[in-house]
């Protein structure tokens, strides 16, 4: 575990306002726990800029459960290049919608063109690629 270090700040007092009450609306206890929260994600986002990022990463796709074999395809796109798939899920939505998350490992790179080349098959009505950097796998 890493030491603790004392920082000081300085902020005008309308954006400390705003700040205060945008993390007690997630639930922070504290200042030093968002800050912290904040300095780790734009680490992580640095690293996903750079696409050879170790990551992993959920697709989200929402498409017609009737459209021709889909399922069938996005397995076969889970099988895709170097990217591991590590688990997925499939939610009917109502009579005609289907969720899949498919969550998944891999180069920051490799999972946005899985994402994207999901995201545009015939069928697919909403989608969303969500990365994560991660460190590298201890072999």
């Amino acid at each position: 575990m890493s030491t603790i270090e004392r920082i000081g700040v300085s902020l005008e007092s309308d954006l400390l306002a705003k700040f205060d009450k945008a993390i007690e609306g997630k639930g922070y206890k504290n200042r030093s726990e968002a800050i912290r929260d904040l300095i780790r994600e734009h680490l992580s986002q640095e690293k996903i800029e750079h696409k050879k990022t170790p990551a992993i990463g959920a697709i989200f796709l929402v498409y017609d459960h009737h459209t021709a074999h889909i399922s069938s395809v996005f397995k076969k796109l889970g099988h895709h290049g170097q990217i591991k798939t590590i688990s997925s899920i499939h939610v009917y939505i109502d009579s005609d919608n289907c969720l899949e998350v498919l969550l998944v490992r891999g180069m920051a790179c490799d999972i946005n063109k899985l994402g994207e080349m999901m995201i545009s098959l015939r069928g697919v009505k909403h989608g969303y690629v969500n990365l994560v950097a991660v460190d590298e796998e201890k072999k």
